[in-house]
């Protein structure tokens, strides 16, 4: 029963009953079925019922005794799951169930969702990149999303920390979907469950093939990002390392046939190192949305209203408007300049680490950074004169900040 990859010579067939849906579902969740297994096995034996009956005998054939399919328990439980948390099992051959993912050789028979599926019929992007995102990655990755939802597009990502929380956010208003690692009821990780939340509340859509209440893994992990590039019509990668898990998204969207598109930086920042490799191997350099508007075809903006609610979403997003620059014209919260609030070393610790994870070689202004940190200056100014102090970062003209270079 190892799983291998035969391509399907029909199209599939959707459930024809709630019973069929049960069986398809139990067999797929059953020991040592896999996508490809579960399509085999529907193929030779034509409906999942029969599968279900013929598969302790094929496993002992394969050297497994005393093998069980997966209990009904198991499954009524799942199902009632679902429907406590107002989620929907969409099988391949459905309405619902999007035609991208078709194109796919290991497209899930099924997954849950939870939010409005209409999203997936509309023409969809994907945004990737570094967990430990810099300011200007965050930025970037903010004004992309809002650019290019207000062009139509809807953003797809991993609802990761860092790069792929900034799209999400940026993208509430236009569409967004969030493929998960675990169950789409697991709202992971924590510090992202309000987002995760706001993103079904604005009409947007959670999806997971992974069973109800099913904690990630590691090893979740690179089958969600083949959905994410699967879904798409091109993967955009903002920051990320020479080995990261963003570059195992490019490379899947490549196999796939998707366009690959990355945002370039500066040559001493390990988080731009995996997105200058791609490029130099022939991804698509993206500056600003205009550059992904034009690889996928699409026209520019049809008139300046269109454009202004595309810079007035990017300002509300962080962003400087389409294809340009943060000019951050907000006040900044929380400048107060009191003094400083008493904290242990731990907290100054992790504000220190805070600031050198947002900070790279390109210089960025201090103000952003603030913002981006949502801290008191009374706080956040003299860790800044520490972290000088000790040589870790260095301070240009106009109130810019950047790491010191060894």
């Amino acid at each position: 029963m190892a799983e291998d990859h035969p391509s399907s010579t029909h199209p599939p067939i959707p459930p024809t009953t709630e019973d069929d849906r049960f069986d398809r579902l139990r067999l797929l969740r059953s020991r040592r079925v896999g996508i490809a297994t579960y399509r085999r096995l529907m193929a030779e034996h034509g409906t999942a019922r029969a599968a279900l009956d013929a598969l302790p005998d094929i496993a002992r054939g394969a050297g497994l005794a005393d093998y069980h399919t997966c209990p009904d328990a198991l499954v009524d439980a799942e199902l009632r799951a679902g429907r406590r948390e107002g989620a929907r099992l969409i099988f391949e051959g459905e309405p619902d169930y999007p035609s991208a993912m078709c194109d796919i050789d290991d497209a899930p028979p099924c997954f849950w969702a939870i939010g409005d599926v209409a999203v997936l019929s509309r023409p969809l992007v994907a945004m990737v990149g570094a967990r430990n995102a810099s300011s200007l990655g965050l930025r970037m990755a903010r004004a992309l999303a809002a650019d290019l939802g207000a062009a139509g597009l809807v953003v797809v990502s991993g609802l990761a920390r860092g790069i792929d929380a900034a799209a999400h956010d940026a993208a509430l208003r236009t569409g967004t979907v969030a493929v998960m690692g675990g169950g789409v009821d697991v709202l992971y990780p924590q510090e992202n469950a309000r987002l995760a939340q706001e993103i079904v509340a604005a009409g947007g859509l959670r999806i997971s093939e992974q069973p109800m209440t099913l904690a990630p893994k590691a090893r979740h992990f690179p089958l969600r990002n083949r959905l994410i590039s699967g879904l798409s019509r091109a993967v955009i990668v903002v920051e990320a390392a020479l080995k990261s898990g963003s570059l195992i998204t490019a490379r899947t969207a490549l196999d796939q046939g998707r366009d690959v598109m990355a945002v370039p930086g500066h040559p001493f920042d390990a988080r731009a190192g995996g997105c200058n490799a791609l490029i130099r191997d022939g991804a698509q350099l993206v500056r600003g949305s205009r550059d992904v508007r034009a690889a996928l075809g699409m026209a520019p903006f049809a008139d300046m209203a269109q454009a202004a609610g595309a810079h007035d979403i990017a300002l509300r997003a962080g962003a400087g408007g389409p294809d340009a620059p943060c000019a951050v014209t907000a006040p900044v919260p929380g400048t107060d300049r009191g003094p400083a609030d008493r904290r242990t070393l731990r907290e100054t610790a992790d504000l220190h680490s805070q600031i050198l994870q947002r900070l790279g070689p390109s210089p960025i202004a201090e103000d952003q950074l603030i913002r981006d940190l949502d801290q008191p200056m009374g706080r956040i100014g003299p860790v800044l004169t520490d972290l000088e102090l000790e040589g870790r970062i260095a301070r240009a003209p106009g109130g810019m900040l950047a790491l010191k270079l060894a």
